[in-house]
């Protein structure tokens, strides 16, 4: 696929794949229709780049299908004064996303070379609300709670006790439970410092690894 058609396969994908199944939040399709997925690929998957499907972005790890992503920051229900904690960094390409709509971005993977990829891929946007940090993201990141939303972008056995204290009340945190080969992408809401659950869709997400979720295995 030549270069120069990456624009239309970036509008072709917002139509066909995120508009048609029902994302309306004008923020979040505004925000994907201004980053280009291509930089967020590696270079063997370009021509799959707009495709309705995850790629694989080296250590086991995923870009998740567009759709997804367009969901799980639907659900955030986003604002401009939002600060967010992302849990799995991955490639950048959700990170852009949230760093496009909401106030700061805290990002955290537990894979140095996937958090130098995906600075080197946010680099070409000149986004700077973005905080990276590489580490355990089922603990979280103390030193800038609370956050007003928190997005989990790997699957968890449960949700982390220590990410439910470092959400805001009134926040919301977006995160896919239980066991690592199916799961439900949950939306929990802290509201008077109790939690409301609710049940999106069945999915699969590569699993979170960390003290309060997965132990790696060896």
């Amino acid at each position: 696929m030549k270069k120069n058609n990456f624009k239309i396969q970036l509008q072709n994908m917002l139509k066909s794949q995120i508009i048609s199944r029902g994302i309306k939040d004008k923020k979040v399709l505004k925000a994907i229709s201004e980053i280009p997925r291509h930089y967020f690929v590696l270079e063997e998957y370009l021509d799959e780049a707009y495709a309705d499907k995850p790629l694989p972005i080296g250590y086991n790890q995923t870009i998740s299908q567009p759709y997804i992503v367009a969901l799980m920051t639907e659900l955030l229900e986003l604002n401009e004064n939002d600060r967010v904690l992302e849990i799995g960094t991955g490639s950048g390409y959700q990170t852009a996303i949230l760093a496009k709509i909401a106030k700061e971005v805290y990002t955290i993977d537990r894979i140095p070379e996937l958090v130098e990829f995906a600075k080197k891929n946010i680099a070409k946007l000149k986004l700077k609300n973005i905080n990276f940090k590489i580490g355990d993201g089922t603990l979280g990141w103390k030193e800038f709670t609370p956050f007003d939303k928190i997005i989990v972008t790997a699957a968890s056995p449960s949700i982390p006790n220590t990410l439910v204290n470092q959400l805001n009340n009134n926040g919301i945190m977006v995160i896919p439970v239980g066991p690592k080969y199916s799961q439900t992408l949950k939306v929990i809401r802290k509201i008077n410092n109790k939690l409301n659950e609710e049940n999106s869709i069945e999915c699969i997400f590569v699993p979170l690894i960390g003290k309060e979720a997965w132990k790696e295995e060896k």
